[in-house]
């Protein structure tokens, strides 16, 4: 096996050396110094004449590592402007309360997480003092993704503030009753204080960097200068793992987004043990980020441990604390100095040498206390350096100790993050070691107090005068008092309700054709902000590359090769669309960024997502629901939608089950419209109500979701009858008789009613010429444009009934009195018409194309699925004979006529 440490054949082996004498003699010295010094001066010598090459602009591969110690010596750390000693006090009552918050709902069996805030308080509080951006100043502020695990510290901090009172921490996790706290920054249920939703699955740190990226787009096109705003995140070592945390990591320094900063808690633990137990998190994390360009800022040890770096002058203090495993750096958390002797320092001569000159309380405060994510001066510098980095962005490994001021019973241990209390003996410990004045006789009932030094108290008048000259406080979230986006011209959705005529129409090239007019739109143009994949030329937007331009922020640098094309590939420094390559979680962190820029920018843009819908719901699921909790706006188009649409791709491309997982969130209004017209309809109705003036109760803090399809079929022109645009929001109307469609059903003959959706009314229509030309049943054909809502309407009906109110479900008003049977199809599964039996009078059945998909021609999946227009017919028929109403024989005879 390949040492990974060793050097690799590179460039060099393949070029001459000019000058084989002046080479040798270079590696003579470092022999020479190996052998007199040895190796690991060697080493260092080799270390800093590297640095020196970078800092002279040659041209060298970059080390992907550096020493376990911190990135920025004691000796050029700046001074921490204010009052140390009032922030030390703020932060003391901040760690207090938290752990009192999450200790005293554990008699509701609520849970909470105490050890991670002990760990970052510093992290949290050296930002708030100094650097963290507010929004009542000019601009945006700075966007600040908090740590989920760590948000009883940020409770803690707006209660001492005065933002929160005791009642709602005592509602930690109690939400119900309308005045509680969510266990996580959740924006939907604290939109005042939350703003971005970042637990859990690494969402967090992805967010962050398209956060970033999509400021710059905003400045680039013009929109609004947020080149002030900052953007913090949060994150947990263990976090890291998560591989959505590092999916971006190259695109933030490509782009060289020095609006961004990682900030990474390294307490050596995740939920159940250490992070890397046999290897050392930080220094993976170093490489990582470092081999993906990014600025790295190591935090590591505190002031305590510059003595003892003093007296290192062999390097193997350096050398022992690189080979030791986090495990053991967490065990030597818990044990005595005798242990640490041993264990550390016995493992070779100089260190024992070294541990003679050490008191035992000196190894206890350097092993057991001091690391530099605990000391605001160590945080204080890592924080400036970032922000005095230009051309790309930093992370802060910063280390820590989760549990850190807990006591013994905490610090470090593989089970703090799931002990949800402290006893009231570990209380009056941590009083004293916070000297907190908070008496014994506070503790009434054996209940922990809550404390506060009180509303016109220094500290508290300290916090605030700091964060007002920030710009107000933090964490924040703003919902501006924006004006209704006008409505665009009538013209660019009518043209689509006279129909193709005999052109052959997919609905996806309906959607694309109306965006482009859209966003010609002289008002809400400008405001629109196309997402898409890497398969813009699969849906037919390359058209928009020339009109648009692709986003870039360093123009285009190349000749294309398609120049001498009308639609050729044209990126700019402003352009509109957002070409992501192949990533969905990356497109929808831009979805995201882009649907929520209304509070976070106060800029209304009206962001489309267009993908494969197999490569939707199915793959970023999670990032949909983060888009829910933070109440993103916009329109999110599932293409090349059903089961047996995009055959020829097989198994992994048939999406036979969005609509059902869509389903499921509460935010998504999803629609399969069959028609052009439709998709009209749906997208004006969306930007009123999104956008525009909502009606009395209508939630705006929603997003659509629709599946267009690949298939060219004629285009029909949108039917005259009255309430086809309400029908077409709400999910249903009939499309037309089997009278209106020009066919002749003899008197009384057997009437039965087909539901379709998308591109499954097609063969409704076709099945519906069949029963009257070949069976003699008279069959009308309804347009189901959204499953979903209809049962939502359905259910919201039922609880109104509860609650003494009678209402109607729209699905039975619009089927009221229709004749016959109900047989409802679609290219999904049937679990999506099913949405609506309960609340359908007429006899319901279904199909679907339930299974996997495969590969085929469609004609031959829709007949293996058994949802061609035959086997509607067929399935009709069966109905019909259950109810007598044709022979039963009649079934048999369509089978055989079809085959099936």
């Amino acid at each position: 096996m390949t040492d990974p440490h060793a050097i690799q054949p590179s460039e060099l082996d393949q070029l001459p050396d000019r000058d084989p004498e002046e080479t040798a003699e270079w590696q003579a010295s470092l022999d020479a110094v190996a052998k007199a010094a040895g190796p690991h001066r060697a080493a260092y010598l080799m270390r800093r004449t590297l640095e020196r090459a970078e800092g002279n602009g040659i041209a060298l591969p970059k080390l992907l590592e550096t020493d376990y110690v911190n990135t920025i010596p004691t000796a050029t750390e700046p001074g921490v402007p204010g009052d140390e000693a009032m922030e030390s006090r703020i932060t003391a009552w901040n760690r207090w309360n938290a752990a009192a918050m999450v200790t005293r709902g554990a008699k509701h069996g609520v849970g909470g997480h105490i050890a991670t805030f002990a760990s970052a308080a510093w992290l949290y509080e050296t930002g708030f003092n100094h650097f963290f951006k507010g929004k009542e100043a000019d601009g945006s502020g700075d966007q600040l993704y908090i740590q989920g695990h760590a948000s009883p510290g940020i409770y803690a901090r707006a209660f001492l503030d005065g933002r929160l009172t005791e009642q709602q921490l005592d509602n930690f996790r109690q939400e119900a009753g309308g005045n509680g706290l969510p266990s996580y920054p959740h924006p939907r249920r604290l939109p005042w204080l939350w703003e971005f939703p970042t637990v859990s699955m690494g969402l967090g740190p992805l967010s962050a960097i398209y956060q970033a990226r999509f400021n710059r787009y905003l400045t680039a096109r013009g929109i609004k200068d947020v080149s002030d705003s900052h953007v913090w995140a949060f994150l947990g070592d263990g976090e890291m793992d998560e591989p959505e945390s590092t999916a971006a990591l190259a695109l933030a320094s490509r782009e060289g987004l020095d609006n961004l900063t990682f900030v990474i808690n390294c307490n050596l633990q995740r939920l159940d043990g250490p992070v890397r137990a046999n290897f050392k998190i930080v220094q993976e994390l170093e490489a990582q980020f470092r081999g993906a360009g990014w600025n790295v800022v190591k935090t590591l040890w505190g002031t305590a441990w510059d003595e003892l770096f003093q007296l290192d002058t062999t390097g193997a203090l350096v050398r022992r604390l690189r080979e030791v495993p986090d495990a053991q750096v967490q065990t030597y958390q818990t044990r005595d100095a005798a242990y640490i002797r041993a264990d550390f320092f016995g493992k070779d001569p100089a260190l024992v040498e070294m541990a003679k000159l050490l008191s035992d309380d000196k190894i206890l405060e350097c092993f057991h206390l001091s690391r530099g994510g605990h000391e605001s001066r160590k945080v204080y510098a890592a924080y400036k350096s970032a922000l005095d980095h230009k051309g790309g962005p930093t992370v802060i490994l910063a280390q820590t100790v989760k549990g850190f001021t807990l006591g013994e019973g905490f610090a470090s241990k593989n089970a703090n993050h799931q002990m949800k209390k402290l006893t009231v003996d570990e209380f009056k410990t941590m009083r004293d070691l916070l000297e907190l004045p908070i008496s014994d006789a506070q503790f009434t009932d054996g209940q922990v107090p809550y404390g506060h030094p009180g509303a016109d108290s220094p500290e508290v008048r300290y916090l605030q005068e700091r964060r007002a000259a920030l710009g107000g406080p933090a964490p924040a979230r703003r919902v501006h008092a924006l004006a209704p986006l006008p409505t665009p011209a009538e013209k660019a959705f009518a043209s689509f309700d006279k129909g193709s005529g005999t052109q052959n129409v997919a609905t996806t090239m309906a959607f694309v054709r109306l965006i482009k007019d859209l966003v010609r739109d002289k008002e809400t143009g400008k405001r629109w902000v196309p997402i898409v994949p890497d398969e813009a030329r699969t849906f037919g937007m390359e058209s928009l590359f020339p009109s648009l331009g692709i986003y870039s922020p360093k123009g285009q640098t190349y000749e294309p090769v398609d120049r001498d094309q009308l639609m050729y590939y044209k990126e700019a420094k402003n352009g509109q669309i957002l070409n992501e390559g192949i990533t969905e979680a990356g497109s929808m962190a831009d979805f995201i960024a882009a649907s929520t820029a209304y509070s976070t920018h106060g800029e209304a843009m009206i962001p489309f997502y267009i993908f494969y819908s197999m490569f939707g719901w199915q793959r970023t699921a999670d990032q949909m629901w983060q888009l829910g909790d933070q109440l993103g706006r916009g329109f999110l188009v599932g293409a090349t939608a059903g089961r047996t649409t995009l055959t020829g791709e097989g198994l992994q491309h048939a999406d036979g089950h969005s609509p059902v997982i869509a389903a499921t969130n509460p935010a998504a209004l999803s629609y399969d419209p069959a028609f052009a017209y439709e998709v009209a309809a749906i997208v004006k109705d969306g930007l009123r109500r999104m956008y525009g003036e909502a009606a009395p109760g209508e939630d705006q803090n929603v997003f659509y979701y629709l599946t267009v399809y690949n298939e060219p079929m004629p285009q029909p022109a949108k039917p005259s009858a009255p309430g086809i645009d309400e029908g077409i929001v709400k999910g249903l109307y009939r499309f037309n008789t089997a009278e209106s469609a020009g066919l002749s059903p003899v008197a009384n003959a057997p009437r039965i009613q087909l539901l379709g959706s998308g591109t499954a009314i097609h063969w409704a229509l076709k099945a519906q010429r069949l029963l009257a030309e070949e069976w003699g049943v008279a069959a009308d054909v309804w347009s189901a444009t959204s499953w979903t809502e209809l049962r939502r309407d359905a259910l919201a009906a039922d609880a109104a009934l509860l609650q003494g109110e009678e209402r109607v479900p729209y699905v039975r008003q619009a089927l009221h009195g229709a004749e016959g049977p109900v047989l409802a199809v679609s290219d999904y599964m049937r679990q999506v018409p099913d949405q609506i039996a309960q609340w359908v009078d007429q006899d319901y059945s279904s199909l679907g194309a339930d299974g996997f998909g495969l590969s085929d021609t469609r004609e031959a999946a829709r007949r293996h699925f058994g949802v061609d227009a035959e086997s509607i017919v067929v399935a009709a028929l069966a109905q019909l004979a259950r109810r007598g109403e044709v022979k039963a024989t009649a079934v048999k005879e369509a089978r055989e006529k079809y085959g099936l």
